[in-house]
């Protein structure tokens, strides 16, 4: 078989597809128009946009990856940063501008230590109930320290431990990760980060570690049951239904 014809049979490969797609003038069209519409929908949405609310929104045969890709990249130079929040997208003040917004910013109230401490350890390890965190600190763990965490969103009820009791499990919220720049949970700071901050000791134990966050902090784990409506009224997050006589 000749050289040509050798050549004739080479396959053609998934990167010169994806090559071929980008110079494609009715594709690169198709796709700055399905731009246009993602950027509309997330600066109008006072929460994050989910990839599947966008893909719902946009039209068909859209790739809503690529276009929030090429949307990154365009406001990646801009005063305004478009950022992955959990599974969600947002735009929101580049890092470097931020002290810009500090003076028109609502003064939040201070967390206590008791407080930082708490959110710290649902954070890393989440799902956690308030006798594990109780056992982590090694002193008792307030209502309302957790009232006050909940307060601000930054954590939330995720279910039951199927255990006696079964206790309230918590985790933390995209607002956590929306409010400390994490794309995900994955992405809180490791041991020699912390070291680094110097928000732990240089000389700690030589068993120490630092627990690693759950993959997806939104799935229940095997040992978690989801909160029913009973639960929730137990807890006072939903109003008792009234029964008719």
């Amino acid at each position: 078989m000749s050289e040509s014809s050798n050549a004739s049979v080479i396959p053609f490969s998934v990167e010169d597809e994806e090559e071929a797609t980008v110079h494609n003038p009715a594709e690169r069209l198709h796709l700055a128009e399905a731009v246009r519409m993602a950027e509309a929908i997330v600066f109008a949405s006072a929460e994050p946009v989910t990839e599947k609310q966008l893909a719902q929104r946009l039209p068909d045969g859209v790739n809503v990856a690529a276009a929030m890709t090429e949307l990154q990249d365009i406001y990646s130079r801009r005063g305004v940063n478009l950022v992955r929040v959990g599974d969600g997208w947002a735009f929101r003040t580049a890092g470097d501008l931020a002290f810009l917004m500090s003076r028109d910013s609502v003064q939040q109230k201070k967390l206590s230590r008791a407080a930082l401490e708490v959110l710290a350890i649902i954070a890393y390890h989440q799902p956690v109930t308030r006798a594990e965190i109780e056992d982590i600190r090694g002193v008792e763990t307030s209502k309302g320290t957790l009232d006050t965490l909940l307060e601000t969103e930054w954590i939330r009820m995720r279910g039951r431990r199927k255990t006696p009791g079964r206790p309230v499990t918590y985790g933390t919220t995209d607002k956590f990760l929306d409010h400390f720049a994490l794309e995900e949970i994955r992405d809180l700071p490791g041991i020699e980060e912390l070291k680094g901050a110097g928000l732990l000791s240089t000389r700690m134990p030589a068993n120490f570690s630092v627990p690693q966050p759950p993959a997806d902090p939104d799935e229940l784990t095997e040992d978690e049951d989801p909160l029913t409506d009973i639960d929730l009224e137990e807890l006072g997050l939903l109003t008792p239904r009234v029964t008719e006589e």
